[in-house]
């Protein structure tokens, strides 16, 4: 038979206890999940200031709907680029202050669009080891030299950038990374690209909307403003509670992914109704500031808690809260039990994380309360006592 790998690739996955499959949820993304009619608290979403089920957010889809249809109908260059599009794009440049910006399916696509794009054989792509797998799997697949730092580790930045010198270098970090909810140290990335002449790119899908003054995201956190790395890019699909992805930097730069982006260029483009879901979304996120302060509180609650019940947690001051368990099957099992417990945590195996770093991946939204974390604590601290 043709393609038996496929068969001893899953057998084996199934083995190492790192075989995945997709679950069903059966109702609307918030507090709650429901799988396989039964209900937990949902500790496990990136809607990270309970947006994607908001009523005016639903209302905004609707009318957007209404003003410009479901489907785009093309991609943006023939006819998919509607006015819903543009006013985004105007309204991020105001929102953020950026340049210019393109639109793109996903934050994967996005990411990958932009090293396939701007590296060649000749360049240099320089990432923290932890970046996002678009990120380290689009340097993999280009011509160009990839080299990786140790995560958030300035000093290795240094000595690679000193050892490798190129006029065309991309340094790239994630501004708060996704498995570990840990942040960049975003100003000295800057100045050491600064220093050596690279372009600087911050992916800050987990940052956008939670972080920085209005939810302008990791780097005016910082202390810096979105147009100073080169590329900036973000998601909608998580703080934002909608979907899709922007790239903002020069009006060169977007012009250039308009001219000779393949990703941007024959991609059928957003939705035009996602596209005015996400202008209400970003208008609610500038000025809705209640939503950061409460998940503030709660992400400090959670930390206090685990503290007094002796759970250590890995360093991170986000919504993304990990519990390093070690084995992928211990990690498991203790997801598994807090689900009998009514609780929805997933475990992250290899190769999302390296091995021997199974993980719990907790993560707080707006749509909790103090007693759902106070409840998660109970049960957890239960679950990791019988589990020593």
């Amino acid at each position: 038979m043709a393609f038996d790998f496929i068969q001893s690739a899953l057998m084996q996955r199934k083995q190492e206890g790192l075989y995945r499959q997709t679950k069903i949820s059966e109702n609307a993304q918030g507090r709650y999940i429901q799988i396989a009619g039964q209900r937990y608290l949902n500790f496990s979403s990136n809607d990270y200031l309970g947006l994607a089920g908001d009523p005016l957010l639903i209302k905004a889809w609707q009318k957007g709907a209404q003003l410009f249809g479901v489907g785009s109908g093309g991609s943006y260059l023939v006819t998919g680029y509607q006015q819903a599009h543009a006013d985004l794009c105007a309204q991020l440049k105001d929102w953020l202050g950026v340049p210019a910006v393109a639109l793109f399916n996903s934050g994967y696509s996005a990411n990958q669009a932009i090293i396939k794009l701007l590296l060649s054989k000749n360049a240099l792509l320089v990432q923290d080891k932890l970046n996002h797998a678009s990120l380290m799997e689009a340097g993999m697949l280009s011509d160009c030299k990839m080299l990786r730092f140790k995560h958030n580790d300035m000093g290795h930045l240094s000595q690679i950038l000193q050892k490798n010198v190129n006029k065309d270098t991309l340094l790239i970090s994630e501004g708060v990374f996704s498995m570990d909810g840990d942040r960049a140290p975003i100003s000295d990335l800057y100045q050491q690209a600064k220093r050596r002449n690279a372009w600087l790119m911050i992916d800050d899908a987990h940052g956008l909307g939670v972080l920085g003054s209005q939810g302008k995201g990791s780097v005016v956190e910082a202390g810096l403003s979105n147009d100073m790395p080169q590329i900036y890019m973000a998601t909608f699909g998580k703080a934002l509670g909608v979907g899709g992805a922007f790239v903002a930097g020069s009006q060169e730069l977007i012009d250039y992914i308009t001219n000779f982006s393949k990703p941007y260029i024959y991609t059928t483009g957003l939705p035009p109704a996602m596209a005015y879901a996400v202008m209400c979304a970003a208008d609610m996120v500038s000025k809705d500031n209640w939503r950061r302060d409460k998940l503030l509180h709660l992400i400090e609650t959670f930390k206090r808690s685990a503290s007094l019940n002796g759970i250590r947690l890995a360093p991170s001051s986000t919504a993304i809260q990990p519990l390093i368990i070690g084995s992928a099957d211990k990690a498991i099992r203790i997801a598994t039990q807090l689900k009998q417990l009514g609780f929805w945590v997933t475990a992250i195996r290899p190769p999302t994380v390296p091995m021997g770093q199974s993980r719990l991946r907790i993560t707080l939204t707006t749509s909790h309360e103090v007693k759902d974390i106070q409840a998660l604590m109970q049960s957890l601290s239960l679950v990791l006592h019988d589990n020593k």
